[in-house]
Parts: structure tokens; C-alpha cells; sequence
């Protein structure tokens, strides 16, 4: 009985009038964009909750995330599965130089009493971006003993952000950084067999995680930050959706404040308080 349940599961396919279902559902709750040729995609990523829920069809599914229990239960485990989590350490590395040679020695320069930067990982995915930010500030630090900092992560995925949080990783998730940084802060697994490193204590206390959704009428952070990284999210959304979303996280950032958007993303022509400095980095003015 069990076998038979679980092979009609992951022989389920999902129906046209099922992706268009879910993905619009999809569309209203994340702001993601799925377009036909995702079905697939789709339809494979969510095998894994049939199975778990013991769903036999993609149309009971659907049923189920509309149901007044799915809407309570469903929403967060679909988006964790649908959300896109592709990221590195240092990726696009021009962005933290500049952090390093022009916003941190602006910003020392322009606040002579609180020298305490807060920086936001906006989609910050499994933590290789606030980590790489933790361990930019940190080196500057080194050299600036007044200076400070504190890093807010949000993403859409409670799955991923605990992933973020343990801060467990590969090693050759790390091959690429200087051998310098990764004695200063990464510890290898006492077992060899793991072959993860984990982020020192010192920069996992630094910063701070917290499910946010980009599509949320109002961002619930308290504080307003100096600095925003925000790369390679807008591509998910439609363009009226990314002007929404760059507005509210503008009204996040501190006037003077720096958005860091990814190399394939553009918000030009886009009605904003942001002037541009670099193709890809903007200041809230």
C-alpha cells in the first residue's frame, strides 16, 4: 500500500491548469515569476511535499494550499522549495572592494561619534553574502579599533536561512578565498571525514537572521541601515515589482547610504531616491 502511494507519487504530473494555479499563487505571495517553460522545474521541487504530505496529484496539492489549513501550514514549506538559493563567498567581488576602499573610509570620516555600521543581506540565502560582508568589516576593524558592526539577513526561506544560521559549509565551498581569511575564520570539522568548515563565533554573533518577504506591505526591521545588499533577487520579480521592492528598501536606508544590486540586475529609469555611482551601486540621496 505504501509503495503503490509512493510510486503514484513520483509519477504525478502537473497539468497545465495546475502550474497556472500555483504558479500565480507563487507570483501573489514571493513576487517570483514562473512562466511555462518553470513547469517542470516546478513540478519536480514539489514532489518532495507530496511525498511528505502524502499527496498522490498535483490538483489535491493545489486543493491544499488554498484550504483554509494549507494557507496556515503550506505556504512557507512551498516557498522554501520554490525559491531560488544560488550564492557564494565573495561573489562579485567589486562590490567588496568598494565596500572596502570607499564606503568604510566615508563613512569613519562623515560619523565622529557612532562609528557602528548596519549593513542588511537582503535575500541573503544560505549566508555566504553576510559572512563575506562579516569578514570585510571585520578586517577593517582590525585596523579602526573604534569601529563596529552588525548585520541584519533576511530571506524568504525559513529552510535556508537555519542553514545560514549553522553556518556549516563545504570546504570547497571556500576553495577560492585566501588562504589568510580562512585561517582567521573558518574552523575545520574535527572530523575529517566531514570535510565542512564552519564560521567562527566572533562573525556568526555579529549577525542576526530573520524571515522577511519581499512582497510584505511594510518591511518589519527596526533599524535603517548605511548599507544594503540586494543582488541578484530582482530578477525573480517583474519590473513594477522591483520598483516596489527597491522603494521600501530605500526607505530602510540611511540618507548617504549605499544599495548594492547584482551585475545582471538593472533599476534604471525607475522612479527612486538613489543616484548612481557605479553600474551597480547606488546612494540614497
Amino acid at each position: 500500500m505504501v509503495d503503490s502511494t509512493l510510486n503514484k507519487i513520483f509519477s504525478a504530473k502537473m497539468t497545465d491548469d495546475d502550474f497556472n494555479r500555483l504558479s500565480e499563487f507563487v507570483f501573489e505571495q514571493s513576487g517570483i515569476k514562473m512562466p511555462p517553460v518553470k513547469k517542470i522545474m516546478l513540478q519536480s521541487r514539489l514532489q518532495k511535499r507530496l511525498r511528505e504530505l502524502k499527496i498522490t496529484c498535483f490538483k489535491e496539492y493545489a486543493d491544499y494550499v488554498f484550504s483554509k489549513e494549507g494557507q496556515r501550514n503550506e505556504i512557507i514549506h512551498m516557498l522554501d522549495v520554490v525559491s531560488t538559493n544560488k550564492t557564494d563567498f565573495y561573489r562579485e567581488p567589486v562590490h567588496f572592494d568598494f565596500l572596502n576602499s570607499q564606503v568604510l573610509p566615508e563613512f569613519i570620516q562623515k560619523n565622529k561619534v557612532n562609528y557602528n555600521m548596519k549593513v542588511w543581506s537582503a535575500g541573503c540565502s544560505s549566508g555566504e553574502e553576510p559572512y563575506t560582508i562579516a569578514i570585510t568589516l571585520n578586517e577593517f576593524k582590525r585596523s579602526f579599533q573604534k569601529f563596529d558592526y552588525s548585520i541584519m539577513a533576511t530571506d524568504i526561506s525559513s529552510q535556508i536561512l537555519q542553514k545560514a544560521i549553522t553556518a556549516v559549509y563545504k570546504e570547497e565551498r571556500i576553495v577560492n578565498i585566501p588562504l589568510e581569511i580562512k585561517k582567521k575564520y573558518f574552523l575545520k570539522s574535527k572530523d575529517k571525514d566531514q570535510k565542512t568548515v564552519r564560521v567562527i563565533s566572533e562573525l556568526r554573533n555579529k549577525t542576526k537572521y530573520q524571515r522577511l518577504n519581499f512582497m510584505s506591505d511594510v518591511y518589519n526591521l527596526t533599524d535603517t541601515f548605511d548599507v544594503i545588499f540586494c543582488r541578484n533577487v530582482l530578477i525573480y520579480f517583474n519590473r513594477e515589482t522591483q520598483e516596489q521592492v527597491i522603494n521600501k528598501l530605500c526607505s530602510k536606508l540611511k540618507h548617504g547610504g549605499y544599495l548594492f544590486i547584482g551585475h545582471s540586475e538593472s533599476i534604471l529609469g525607475m522612479n527612486l531616491p538613489l543616484e548612481q555611482i557605479k553600474p551597480t551601486i547606488f546612494r540614497h540621496i
